[in-house]
């Protein structure tokens, strides 16, 4: 398993970097209402996939199912966010993982997970 983190190697397409815009434009309202973290995650598998909506969190970290999210309507935030989870996630074995905003540090990050198959060959004569 590999775990890279590194900058997008492409720049933002227009309709990315304008809802990434409009999701940190929203950074003081969710730190106003003590939100820390704010995430969408997404899962698909051949070809066919599906996005979450949007939650809000008040933890000290994010990771997907390990903090329940807190009440606070994000819902008008769902197809920013949306604009922001890879294209073709979904695509053969498919891939998973979320877009989440770190409202502190004013951050959006995209963990992208793919799936693969693989395989093994033994030859023996017998």
């Amino acid at each position: 398993m590999e775990n890279e983190s590194s900058a997008r190697p492409e720049p933002l397409s227009p309709d990315e970097a304008q809802a990434k815009a409009a999701i940190l434009a929203e950074c003081p309202n969710f730190a106003a209402a003590g939100v820390t973290f704010v995430a969408v995650h997404f899962d698909g598998y051949g070809d066919s996939g599906v996005t979450e909506e949007v939650k809000c969190f008040d933890s000290d970290y994010y990771a997907y199912e390990e903090h329940k999210p807190v009440t606070h309507d994000a819902a008008y935030l769902q197809e920013h966010f949306e604009a922001l989870v890879p294209f073709g996630y979904e695509n053969d074995c498919g891939g998973f993982g979320d877009v989440v905003l770190d409202v502190g540090a004013r951050k959006i990050s995209v963990e992208r997970n793919d799936r693969f198959e693989d395989y093994t060959t033994t030859t023996y004569e017998v």
